[in-house]
Protein backbone atom coordinates (compact mmCIF):
# COMPACT_ATOMS: atom_id res chain seq x y z
CA UNK A 1 0.00 0.00 0.00
CA UNK A 2 0.90 3.40 -0.91
CA UNK A 3 2.05 5.95 1.56
CA UNK A 4 -0.66 8.39 0.36
CA UNK A 5 -4.38 6.44 0.40
CA UNK A 6 -6.40 8.40 -2.50
CA UNK A 7 -9.70 7.25 -0.72
CA UNK A 8 -8.81 9.30 2.52
CA UNK A 9 -9.35 13.16 3.12
CA UNK A 10 -6.46 14.92 3.57
CA UNK A 11 -6.00 16.96 7.17
CA UNK A 12 -5.00 20.01 4.91
CA UNK A 13 -8.15 20.11 3.55
CA UNK A 14 -10.22 21.07 6.30
CA UNK A 15 -13.17 18.22 6.01
CA UNK A 16 -15.43 17.69 8.79
CA UNK A 17 -17.32 14.70 8.96
CA UNK A 18 -20.78 15.41 8.43
CA UNK A 19 -20.36 18.50 6.02
CA UNK A 20 -23.00 18.13 3.27
CA UNK A 21 -20.73 19.09 0.10
CA UNK A 22 -23.99 18.20 -2.33
CA UNK A 23 -24.46 20.84 -4.57
CA UNK A 24 -20.70 22.85 -3.70
CA UNK A 25 -18.72 23.66 -6.90
CA UNK A 26 -16.02 21.93 -7.82
CA UNK A 27 -12.20 23.75 -8.94
CA UNK A 28 -9.78 21.98 -11.17
CA UNK A 29 -6.55 23.51 -11.23
CA UNK A 30 -7.70 25.44 -14.41
CA UNK A 31 -11.27 26.09 -14.19
CA UNK A 32 -14.58 24.93 -12.89
CA UNK A 33 -15.42 21.55 -13.70
CA UNK A 34 -19.18 21.33 -11.77
CA UNK A 35 -21.08 20.63 -9.17
CA UNK A 36 -21.18 17.65 -6.64
CA UNK A 37 -24.36 15.30 -6.46
CA UNK A 38 -23.07 12.93 -4.37
CA UNK A 39 -20.59 12.40 -1.82
CA UNK A 40 -19.51 9.33 0.94
CA UNK A 41 -18.11 9.60 3.80
CA UNK A 42 -17.27 5.84 4.09
CA UNK A 43 -13.39 4.82 5.66
CA UNK A 44 -10.96 4.09 3.27
CA UNK A 45 -13.43 4.98 0.27
CA UNK A 46 -14.70 8.54 0.21
CA UNK A 47 -15.24 10.20 -2.56
CA UNK A 48 -17.40 12.93 -4.48
CA UNK A 49 -19.20 12.25 -7.81
CA UNK A 50 -19.65 15.32 -10.39
CA UNK A 51 -22.24 16.61 -12.14
CA UNK A 52 -20.65 17.80 -14.99
CA UNK A 53 -23.37 18.28 -17.51
CA UNK A 54 -22.44 21.97 -18.40
CA UNK A 55 -18.76 21.24 -18.83
CA UNK A 56 -18.88 17.79 -20.43
CA UNK A 57 -22.80 17.09 -21.41
CA UNK A 58 -24.26 14.47 -19.13
CA UNK A 59 -21.07 12.75 -17.77
CA UNK A 60 -20.62 11.96 -13.94
CA UNK A 61 -17.10 11.52 -13.03
CA UNK A 62 -15.83 10.32 -9.36
CA UNK A 63 -12.94 11.92 -7.40
CA UNK A 64 -11.34 10.11 -4.39
CA UNK A 65 -11.40 12.06 -1.51
CA UNK A 66 -7.45 12.29 -1.76
CA UNK A 67 -7.81 14.52 -5.13
CA UNK A 68 -9.30 17.16 -2.60
CA UNK A 69 -6.63 20.34 -2.09
CA UNK A 70 -8.94 22.09 0.26
CA UNK A 71 -12.95 22.46 1.04
CA UNK A 72 -14.46 26.11 1.35
CA UNK A 73 -17.33 25.89 3.45
CA UNK A 74 -17.74 29.82 3.27
CA UNK A 75 -17.30 29.70 -0.71
CA UNK A 76 -19.21 26.16 -1.08
CA UNK A 77 -16.51 25.28 -3.47
CA UNK A 78 -13.82 22.49 -3.60
CA UNK A 79 -10.61 22.70 -5.00
CA UNK A 80 -9.13 19.46 -6.30
CA UNK A 81 -5.50 18.78 -7.53
CA UNK A 82 -6.22 17.20 -11.03
CA UNK A 83 -6.75 19.58 -14.63
CA UNK A 84 -10.07 19.20 -16.43
CA UNK A 85 -8.19 16.95 -19.14
CA UNK A 86 -7.39 14.65 -16.07
CA UNK A 87 -10.62 14.33 -14.66
CA UNK A 88 -12.50 14.31 -18.37
CA UNK A 89 -9.97 11.61 -19.08
CA UNK A 90 -11.08 9.49 -16.19
CA UNK A 91 -13.42 6.48 -15.92
CA UNK A 92 -16.96 7.84 -16.25
CA UNK A 93 -19.17 7.01 -13.02
CA UNK A 94 -21.95 4.76 -13.51
CA UNK A 95 -24.36 4.42 -10.47
CA UNK A 96 -25.59 0.44 -11.70
CA UNK A 97 -21.77 -0.54 -11.78
CA UNK A 98 -20.87 0.82 -8.28
CA UNK A 99 -23.46 -1.02 -6.59
CA UNK A 100 -23.28 -3.85 -8.20
CA UNK A 101 -19.56 -4.52 -8.08
CA UNK A 102 -17.35 -5.00 -5.60
CA UNK A 103 -14.58 -4.24 -7.52
CA UNK A 104 -16.10 -0.97 -8.89
CA UNK A 105 -13.34 1.89 -7.39
CA UNK A 106 -10.63 -0.33 -8.33
CA UNK A 107 -10.53 1.67 -11.88
CA UNK A 108 -10.28 4.84 -9.79
CA UNK A 109 -7.58 3.92 -7.29
CA UNK A 110 -5.53 2.79 -10.70
CA UNK A 111 -6.37 6.10 -12.98
CA UNK A 112 -6.21 8.75 -10.12
CA UNK A 113 -3.20 7.01 -8.25
CA UNK A 114 -1.17 7.33 -11.38
CA UNK A 115 2.05 9.93 -11.68
CA UNK A 116 -0.08 13.27 -12.63
CA UNK A 117 1.92 15.94 -14.23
Amino acid sequence: MSEFDIWVYRASTGYERGIDLIGYKVEATDGSIGKISRHSEEVGASYLVVDTRMWIFGKHVLLPAGTIKVIDTAEETVYVDRTKDQIKDAPEFDEAKHAGEPTYLEQFARYYNMPHM
